[in-house]
């Protein structure tokens, strides 16, 4: 049976890590707009803020979590923003209170909930690694919304191996939100961790395969860079198609970002 301490304890680290470049943000910097569209950095620490408490009623009142899975199907395109929106109003002392304190109380959650358990969520169900994991997936990918906004680059870390195997575990459910039929076939991936380390995936045979960094893999299946921008080479058809719709998240089809290419030229 898996043990969900390691993950767990990355998300604190993560969570912590984000934390300590909001804290001494001025009101003014809390405004900042981020890349995604109409959201500022305050937008972005109260979606972690919501999504936290969303995962804690998952996990604890699952008659509370239905009640957000209806408004989320009543209104599908804005029910993620409306819940940014109204967090980010607060003033940025409650924010961050607010989002210390869910973070917190889910920390507490996920360390006493049953590592065979299995969760609601907006997609499919979840075990409490799988929560975790995912929570730590969100933490990371709008904490580099937050960093890009400051004109600051984290350093990546070994934490993203969590990250990594999500990535590649959620190939299947990409190909299905784009309306594609999946893969038969294991693929192989070879990423290369922050630390030097190759964390491989799937058969040595394989005809379909992925090499490349660990933190562009990450990068392209949160969807915070395009494609064009990472150093990943995929071997075979479908191995290529997968790094045109692969998606980490749960919802839609993600709308992704622009290259570098394309938003230079936007520029001229």
């Amino acid at each position: 049976m898996a043990d969900s301490t390691p993950v767990i304890d990355d998300l604190r680290a993560e969570s912590e890590e984000l934390d300590r470049l909001v804290a001494e943000l001025s009101p003014e910097q809390w405004k900042l707009p981020t890349s995604a569209a109409g959201w500022t950095i305050a937008h972005q620490i109260a979606h972690l803020a919501w999504t936290d408490r969303s995962a804690r009623l998952a996990m604890t009142d699952q008659d509370a979590f239905s009640r957000e899975v209806e408004k989320a199907l009543v209104a599908p395109g804005d029910f993620v923003d409306e819940g940014a929106r109204e967090g980010a109003q607060r003033p940025p002392e409650r924010l961050l209170g607010g989002w210390r304190a869910e973070r917190e109380a889910l920390d507490k959650v996920l360390r006493a909930a049953p590592e065979r358990g299995r969760f609601p969520w907006y997609g499919p169900p979840m075990s409490t690694a799988s929560m975790a994991t995912a929570r730590l997936m969100e933490t990371w990918a709008h904490g580099l919304d937050v960093a890009d906004a400051l004109g600051v680059t984290p350093a990546p870390t070994d934490r993203l191996r969590h990250i990594a195997r999500l990535g590649v575990r959620t190939r299947d459910f990409a190909f299905g939100v784009h309306g594609l039929a999946a893969p038969f076939e294991d693929f192989r991936v070879e990423l290369t961790s922050p630390s030097g380390e190759l964390w491989i995936y799937g058969p040595e045979d394989a005809d379909q395969r992925v090499t490349g960094p660990a933190l562009d893999f990450c990068l392209l299946v949160t969807q915070r860079a395009h494609r064009d921008d990472l150093a990943l080479t995929a071997e075979g058809p479908e191995a290529q198609q997968w790094l045109g719709v692969a998606q980490v998240f749960a919802g839609p089809p993600g709308g992704g970002r622009p290259s570098k290419s394309e938003t230079a030229g936007e520029a001229g």
